[in-house]
């Protein structure tokens, strides 16, 4: 199996259309065609993972966040990221990233999170504006099953939990053949009646061209008459962050003495005390002081996320309490859900969890 195969599989179950716009998701370097020997998962593609890699005759690595992000004009070795990728390089070793694409699945990143601290009732707690667009379509009746069969295998009619989605009316169409058609049924310059339903699917903007494209192969007519609208809907089931609630409402110090048995914590930093019983709880994995006012908005009674300055604990308001467990402590269970994915889709080659330390943050107590 090829790179750009393993890839094409990863990402029907992780798409890197729902990854942030700034974000440098995909394939970062390696030859697409190479053959794939082994897969090495890890968190941080650095220099001392790409020696395991060497290792383990493993030629390609999927991490988590992208070692190439921007401002990389040479290749020199001059450092930590460069020396990485040009080991890399040097020994066909190809590097493939995640990140935002992850952080915005309904399964990711944060579901990792909220799962670990048993948090029940699970939303999104920024949802995506995912570019959602409905789809119609003019169909004859005898043949709507098979249109909507294709555009299902293509990706449309999905919602949430749920697939193969449409919703169809029954009606009459008329046209009339003019030279030059080669019509599917009727006769030149006779208007024609047809007993016809009207399909209809939702779907992501980034399918569409797959879809257009198995709805006119499915097609019976020469002119597929079919209409496009964008939908202004959030997408519920994509997006930044988490909130949950708790079984049981828990004070804030037993709250944090909780969340740090969970995370193997060593401290945590956190707002004042507010005197409040703790149940509803956000999350958010990386830096998420974008989230505290999301959070606020959902009623949390406690935020946990990392990256958190100064003035951000002032946002709390006496409301809620902001918990700062640390950037690389809130994304410590990615690698363990990336190799558990890759594991059930690949069995055919060695899928490995790194072992190598890339956590830069160290704490002297």
């Amino acid at each position: 199996m090829t790179i750009s195969e393993v890839i094409s599989k990863i990402e029907t179950r992780i798409p890197l259309q729902q990854a942030e716009d700034f974000d440098n998701v995909g394939l970062l370097c390696g030859v697409p065609t190479r053959s794939v020997s082994g897969i090495l998962v890890c968190h941080d593609a650095l220099e001392n993972v790409v020696d395991e890699a060497i290792k383990k005759n493993c030629n390609l690595i999927v991490c988590f966040h992208p070692i190439i992000f921007s401002g990389l004009k040479s290749l020199t070795g001059k450092n930590y990221v460069e020396r990485a990728v040009l080991k890399a390089i040097e020994n066909k070793i190809a590097i493939y990233a995640i990140h935002t694409a992850w952080d915005n699945d309904f399964f990711g990143v944060n579901a990792g999170i909220c799962n670990h601290l048993g948090l029940k009732n699970l939303k999104i707690l920024q949802p995506k504006k995912n570019n959602l667009k409905q789809l119609t379509v003019f169909v004859p009746k005898d043949h709507a099953e098979q249109v909507k069969e294709a555009l299902f295998s293509a990706g449309a009619g999905n919602i949430g939990f749920y697939d193969e989605c449409s919703f169809t009316l029954n009606g009459g169409g008329t046209f009339r053949p003019i030279e030059g058609s080669n019509p599917f049924s009727g006769q030149q310059n006779i208007r024609e009646n047809a007993d016809e339903n009207m399909v209809s699917v939702i779907f992501e903007g980034y399918k569409q061209g797959q879809i257009i494209s198995a709805m006119k192969s499915a097609h019976p007519y020469e002119e597929v008459a079919h209409q496009i609208y964008n939908l202004d809907n959030e997408n519920q089931y994509s997006g930044l962050g988490m909130y949950g609630e708790l079984d049981e409402e828990m004070n804030e110090k037993d709250f944090l003495k909780f969340v740090k048995e969970k995370f193997n914590l060593e401290i945590i930093k956190h707002s004042d005390f507010n005197n409040k019983k703790i149940k509803r709880v956000g999350v958010l994995g990386g830096s998420g002081a974008s989230g505290i006012k999301s959070a606020l908005s959902k009623k949390c009674d406690a935020y946990l996320t990392g990256d958190i300055k100064y003035h951000d604990y002032f946002l709390a308001e006496s409301k809620m309490l902001i918990c700062d467990i640390g950037h690389y402590e809130s994304e410590q269970f990615v690698t363990q859900q990336l190799f558990e994915i890759l594991s059930q889709k690949f069995t055919t080659f060695a899928i490995s969890k790194s072992n190598e330390k890339t956590n830069p943050v160290n704490y002297f107590l």
